[in-house]
């Protein structure tokens, strides 16, 4: 498999050069990331966990779908790119908001996205593990009791989710 290449950006998400995957997270590196929040008609938020091989947050639950920006793309490309590769599904994406780079995203600029779509999913066994649909309450819930289940990223997003959408 050969390395996924990055685009390496600053804190203004301008791109100052390119380097391979294993090169930006070793030095730690700001780079990009996109997250999709799949949501079915009634209310139930997708979540999957994450196979145990992962180099980052390996078995925990995160969002519905979520990924690098590779070299070159934008976040609005790799938004339905990822969630095709993750879940198979297509749908529409609405673009919620962007995150600074921070320990929680793992220096990544993260765009949140979310859709509602009931198809069935086809998930990729080298990402996901499991999946499971729960309403807002039952992750809240969850989380609040073993935070250590779910990504820093996952945390963040949907404490802003909550915060933000639901008001």
């Amino acid at each position: 498999m050969t390395d996924e290449m990055f685009d390496v950006v600053d804190e203004n998400d301008v791109v100052v050069r390119q380097l391979p995957r294993s090169q930006v997270h070793a030095q730690r590196l700001i780079h990009r990331a996109t997250h999709i929040f799949v949501f079915r008609s009634d209310s139930r938020l997708l979540i999957h966990k994450r196979t145990d091989d992962k180099e980052e947050f390996p078995g925990v639950w995160t969002s519905s779908a979520s990924g690098h920006v590779s070299a070159g793309e934008d976040y609005d490309a790799a938004a339905p790119r990822e969630l095709f590769e993750e879940l198979g599904l297509r749908a529409e994406l609405t673009r919620l908001h962007k995150f600074a780079p921070g320990l929680e995203t793992c220096r990544e600029h993260t765009v949140l996205y979310e859709t509602t779509c009931d198809d069935v999913v086809n998930v990729d066994p080298t990402e996901i593990a499991a999946v499971d649909e729960l309403q807002l309450s039952e992750v809240r819930d969850r989380i609040g009791g073993t935070p250590e289940l779910f990504s820093p990223a996952f945390r963040l997003l949907f404490a802003w989710y909550c915060e933000n959408r639901l008001s």
